[in-house]
């Protein structure tokens, strides 16, 4: 028994003593000898690895002979509606992990001619689309000499404000399930005048989602529930964990909502378009 606790005390001391290699001696100006840690800082009481090593589960396969309805829809996220606050946290801002993932080579982007995810973009394409230059004329105080100066306006996250999904409901009759696949992203860059009044938004690239539902599940995202366990990426859009609305549906036009209504009644005509798609599983059924 006794020698069990001096064992114990020992590796309780050993815990204790920082190791050797992870400290340096510096001497100030005044020659004084300071004893520093090497160890990087981590801004927890323990090492996270648990967003960082997960993995995305992939999806069941889906036979096309067992779906017999299908319906595609085009929807957007908006960042400044309080439940959609993760996708604009400062530490990881959903833009920022796409853009950052362009960069590493993670992730493609596509082209915006259309949203079918035909034409790749490389990620100078990309930051050459975002980062513009602008020509200016100054004039010297002293000499009144005109001259022409070049700006580069670098792209700002915080210009993008919303999201674009493209997705589709489908019923499986294999599982007698609906189900909704999400199939590309892109976000909507904001356009400002010399004024600083909003001219337009465009789509920035095209991301195709079931190509980066690893890289996303290793992204961290906010949990407003519990800080210790951080939420992927990939859960908040696999989970839904967002707010949306429709903003077109499959049609043989190929509009937009915007297109034919306005205002408060193009709201209730993408309330109509959702309610139409859960009344259609909830019609299969009797009761």
């Amino acid at each position: 028994m006794k020698n069990i606790i001096v064992l114990l005390a020992a590796v309780i001391v050993c815990g204790m003593i920082t190791p050797a290699s992870a400290q340096t001696t510096i001497r100030t100006e005044s020659g004084e000898a300071l004893l520093v840690d090497n160890r990087v800082p981590m801004d927890s009481p323990y090492e996270k690895h648990l967003v960082r090593d997960r993995r995305a589960l992939p999806y069941d396969h889906i036979r096309e002979a067992d779906v017999f309805w299908e319906k595609r829809v085009w929807r957007v996220i908006d960042v400044r509606e309080k439940m959609n606050k993760p996708f604009i946290w400062p530490e990881n801002p959903f833009v920022s992990v796409l853009m950052r993932g362009i960069e590493s080579g993670d992730v493609r982007a596509y082209s915006t001619l259309d949203d079918k995810f035909t034409t790749p973009m490389s990620g100078e394409e990309v930051m050459r689309t975002l980062n513009s230059t602008d020509t200016i004329t100054t004039f010297d105080p002293d000499t009144y000499e005109e001259k022409i100066k070049v700006i580069r306006n670098d792209f700002n996250p915080e210009d993008v404000k919303r999201f674009r999904i493209k997705e589709s409901w489908f019923f499986d009759e294999e599982t007698s399930t609906m189900q909704v696949r999400i199939l590309g992203i892109a976000p909507l860059k904001e356009e400002y005048d010399d004024n600083g009044n909003l001219k337009f938004e465009y789509p920035m690239f095209w991301i195709y989602y079931p190509h980066i539902r690893t890289y996303l599940a290793n992204e961290e995202a906010f949990n407003p529930l519990n800080d210790a366990h951080r939420m992927s990426w990939e859960d908040i859009l696999e989970a839904r964990f967002f707010a949306s609305y429709i903003t077109k549906e499959s049609n043989v036009h190929d509009r937009r909502i915007q297109d034919y209504k306005a205002g408060v009644d193009a709201l209730y005509e993408s309330q109509k378009i959702q309610d139409k798609i859960f009344n259609f599983e909830h019609d299969l059924w009797s009761y």
